[in-house]
């Protein structure tokens, strides 16, 4: 950064020198890093351009209908143009689907039926989508509810995918094999783009129509290909995380294999309405401007969690992944060991955000999980991961995941306000 901005950092955050000096010599150290990104954000950006060109997008496709949302042209271009950018057959994008977890249980509740088996390859899944699975709690509804049987392969030391385990795991009744591409509140590396495709390929060997079905959430963009181009039938994920780019106020996606999107839609909305129906409300024009700009806001959120991770190993904390490490997701973990430090960076976080500074962010009995969460989150889009925030179960060895930042600017500060905070309860 320049000395003009050096010094309004000081002047107006209050940031002391000693932790500018530090965020400046880490970022000196990512030099490289950052370039290999940057090519990432590069490549992706010109094939989103390339294919909002080819759908030939134009502004009829932000208008829209009332009533059931039949001959909606724009959801029907959003789908479609959403599949083509995965590199899928077909896609089903809603605002009606609430959140992450909504997405990914509609897959499971669209395809699994009683007697059905769903393993998960990469140890337990994320904490909502236990809740989903009947695995804690006994949540109305859940897929133990209806028959649904479950399994689980862990990983290998080394953050490797047990495949010889998966294979042996697969029998007559299962269904769906599933992975989960970032690691939740799991202290591991995300899932690489090779790793899936191996996976794919070894339960494909030994049980050809099992449905591989990826969890995406955090991961779009972040590689230059998608899960569904290297083996995987269908995933899932959020629209206010990576692909909407910062600008879709709710929503998530769909998309894989044209009859297994077709079965979920029946999910989403009922069976023999399918993805006929469903109003967009006026949404089109921000969810197609997101996905437009998501391959550069991905990128610097994902630098911000890279900076992330440089500084605070720096310092000597645990980190995941390492600085230099490969990034196939926006989250950075940092291993802080008390309570009070998970609390103390979530506040500085907070402090950063444009909405809500004020607030001083508390650990609560979050719906969905069985332990409470801190979450920081001063965002324009209530929850939005892809902008700046960080969050925490309250257990050991109290862990908190940093992630987001519409702007690399951004993140940066985020990292800076929540080592400030750490500085000034005397943490760190």
């Amino acid at each position: 950064m320049n000395q003009a901005t050096y010094d309004y950092l000081k002047q107006q955050f209050g940031i002391d020198a000693d932790i500018l000096d530090r965020t400046q010599a880490a970022e000196k150290k990512l030099a490289g890093v950052f370039e290999k990104l940057d090519d990432i954000q590069t490549f992706n950006q010109y094939k989103v351009l390339h294919h909002f060109q080819e759908a030939r997008i134009n502004d009829q496709h932000f208008a829209w209908n009332t009533g059931y949302g039949y001959d909606d042209v724009g959801r029907t271009a959003l789908e479609q143009l959403y599949a083509d950018v995965f590199g899928a057959e077909a896609g089903l994008v809603r605002p009606t689907i609430v959140n992450g977890t909504h997405a990914l249980a509609s897959v499971y509740l669209g395809l699994l039926r009683p007697g059905d088996e769903l393993i998960y390859c990469n140890g337990d899944p994320y904490d909502t989508m236990q809740t989903v699975i009947g695995l804690k709690g006994d949540a109305y509804g859940n897929l133990k509810e209806f028959g649904v049987t479950y399994k689980q392969v862990d990983l290998l030391p080394g953050n490797q995918i047990d495949l010889e385990g998966v294979k042996k795991a697969i029998g007559p009744n299962t269904k769906i094999c599933a992975l989960q591409r970032s690691r939740g509140y799991v202290f591991r590396n995300a899932m690489t783009i090779p790793q899936i495709e191996s996976w794919a390929a070894a339960c494909k060997s030994v049980k050809p129509d099992v449905i591989c079905m990826v969890d995406n959430c955090y991961g779009e963009f972040t590689d230059t290909k998608e899960p569904v181009q290297v083996g995987a039938d269908i995933m899932a994920g959020s629209l206010i995380k990576n692909p909407g780019g910062g600008l879709a106020v709710s929503g998530g996606y769909v998309v894989g294999r044209k009859d297994l999107v077709d079965k979920v839609a029946t999910r989403v909305t009922s069976p023999g309405i399918g993805g006929e129906c469903g109003l967009t409300f006026g949404q089109t024009r921000s969810m197609f401007q997101g996905l437009f700009i998501a391959p550069r806001v991905t990128i610097g959120a994902v630098k911000g969690a890279a900076l992330c991770a440089q500084v605070f190993a720096d310092l000597g904390y645990e980190v995941c992944p390492g600085p230099e490490d490969p990034r196939n997701d926006i989250v950075e973990a940092v291993k802080l060991g008390t309570p009070e430090a998970v609390c103390a960076f979530c506040e500085g976080v907070q402090a950063a955000a444009p909405i809500d500074s004020y607030v001083t962010p508390v650990p609560w009995d979050m719906p969905g999980y069985t332990d409470q969460i801190i979450m920081a989150a001063g965002a324009f889009v209530g929850g939005s991961s892809i902008e700046l925030s960080a969050d925490a179960p309250m257990r050991e060895p109290y862990i908190v995941y940093f992630q987001g930042g519409i702007t690399y600017e951004h993140a940066k500060f985020g990292v800076i306000k929540a080592l400030q905070t750490l500085k000034d309860k005397i943490i760190v």
